[in-house]
């Protein structure tokens, strides 16, 4: 049954591989992916109109419709925002209250990361390049400060539904999965330090010390901070105030007064009335809004969702997770809870992808072996190697997205991405072995 496993695990690495290759060759990531899903179907035993049905099913499920929604009325903020000059004014007006600029450079990415939003990346893009450029950054480090910090929460932040399934499954309060996930959390953001903010120091902190422009500026005078408007600040940041603190309030107001109801509606709603804000605001017309329809990246990555929960539904109608974990023997609950939570991240993108594959098979195996009272430590674990493995996903949607918008290399910043993760991952074990011992 062994060699079961390994062959499966072999198979899956190879469409990894080829879908890699394929968006090497510019082939297109969407339909790399899409490609990669049916190699996948042939080889686990699926016929081209299995696939065909599984990937036509997946396409019109609530999941893909709502996330596909989700990243229209994000990618039409971002662009209406960008295209009007407020994203432009609201850095201005926020400057004075930013003195650093390491700090004004990840703002706005984790701002934005206590949205839980897919593709949430694409959101602050445009707002890290027009802090970054001036100071010299190349689009290789934007992309990777605009990735890395849009995610510094997701471990931590009770509203993020990988946080919620995991506590739902352990039958636990939310409170108590954040109070054992923090600390993981706080590494995660103190590896974007060392791997991402440390190596650009010298360079901000030259600009920051140079003397200010202009005939009054004597030398070695201080730089002149921009002028504090709280005012203008937060009605230049009222579209984004409306998207984050909406999105907050009509998810509570959903799960409390409508439990059947999905949370997702209540970030659409969010998001649509942030977007009619800054029309309202700019005084834009209908020009904007077709604009905004009619985007090249807004057609790409609608096809991309598409292809992503086509994948997905291959993986889990072909029994692809029931075959890899056949490795089986004393290595079962370790591979339940590293390698298949970190691998399905790695292959779907997608954080919810892997808590539901992996925490079930996980958690029987513990009632098995008679070490329920190790769960927690043992989620934790497998929470740490998922999330490592959705990091370092090409097929990550905000990863697709920060290489898209700062035309990078998907392969290039795909190596730059795996150290950090990496240690990610040993962090996680570490941080096991202290949790099992108390």
């Amino acid at each position: 049954m062994i060699w079961e496993g390994v062959w499966a695990l072999c198979k899956v690495l190879a469409v990894f591989g080829c879908m890699l290759t394929g968006m090497r060759l510019k082939f297109g990531i969407g339909p790399s992916i899409l490609a990669g899903g049916f190699i996948l179907a042939l080889l686990f035993g699926m016929g081209p109109s299995a696939w065909l049905k599984a990937a036509a099913s997946s396409a019109i499920t609530w999941d893909c419709l709502s996330l596909a929604m989700i990243v229209v009325l994000i990618l039409m903020l971002s662009h209406v925002l960008e295209r009007t000059g407020q994203s432009i004014r609201l850095m201005e007006a926020l400057a004075g209250f930013l003195p650093s600029r390491r700090l004004r450079l990840i703002f706005f990415p984790v701002l934005i990361g206590l949205l839980p939003m897919p593709g949430g990346a694409a959101f602050s893009a445009p707002m890290v390049r027009q802090t970054g450029e001036p100071l010299g950054l190349t689009d290789p480090e934007l992309a990777l400060v605009n990735y890395w910090f849009r995610h510094v929460w997701e471990l931590a932040w009770p509203l993020y539904p990988g946080i919620i399934m995991t506590a739902g499954l352990l039958g636990l309060p939310l409170s108590t999965v954040v109070a054992h996930t923090g600390l993981a959390a706080v590494f995660f953001a103190f590896l974007g330090w060392m791997f991402i903010l440390r190596p650009l120091g010298p360079r901000l902190k030259a600009l920051e010390e140079l003397p200010a422009a202009g005939p009054s500026a004597g030398a070695g005078s201080a730089p002149v901070q921009p002028p504090r408007d709280i005012r203008l600040a937060l009605r230049l940041g009222l579209p984004l105030i409306i998207a984050i603190a909406g999105s907050f309030g009509l998810e509570t107001a959903i799960e409390s007064s409508f439990p059947g109801v999905s949370f997702e509606l209540g970030i659409m709603g969010a998001l649509t009335a942030a977007i009619i804000c800054v029309f309202v605001q700019n005084r834009a017309d209908r020009s904007f809004l077709w604009q905004s329809l009619m985007q090249k990246e807004l057609r790409q990555t609608l096809f991309l969702v598409g292809a992503i929960f086509a994948f997905n539904a291959v993986m889990e109608q072909a029994g692809v997770v029931r075959e890899m974990v056949k490795l089986g023997g004393e290595a079962a609950l370790v591979c339940a809870a590293v390698f298949v939570p970190a691998l399905v991240g790695m292959v779907a993108g997608v954080t919810m992808a892997f808590v539901g594959a992996s925490f079930p098979l996980m958690l029987g195996l513990l009632d098995q072996l008679g070490l329920q009272h190790q769960a927690t430590a043992w989620a934790v674990l497998a929470l740490v190697s998922g999330f490592a493995g959705v990091m370092a996903s090409p097929l990550h949607i905000c990863f697709v997205m920060c290489c898209q918008y700062f035309s990078v290399e998907m392969t290039r910043f795909w190596r730059v991405v795996l150290p950090p993760c990496a240690l990610m991952l040993m962090f996680g074990f570490g941080w096991f072995f202290v949790l099992r011992g108390f």
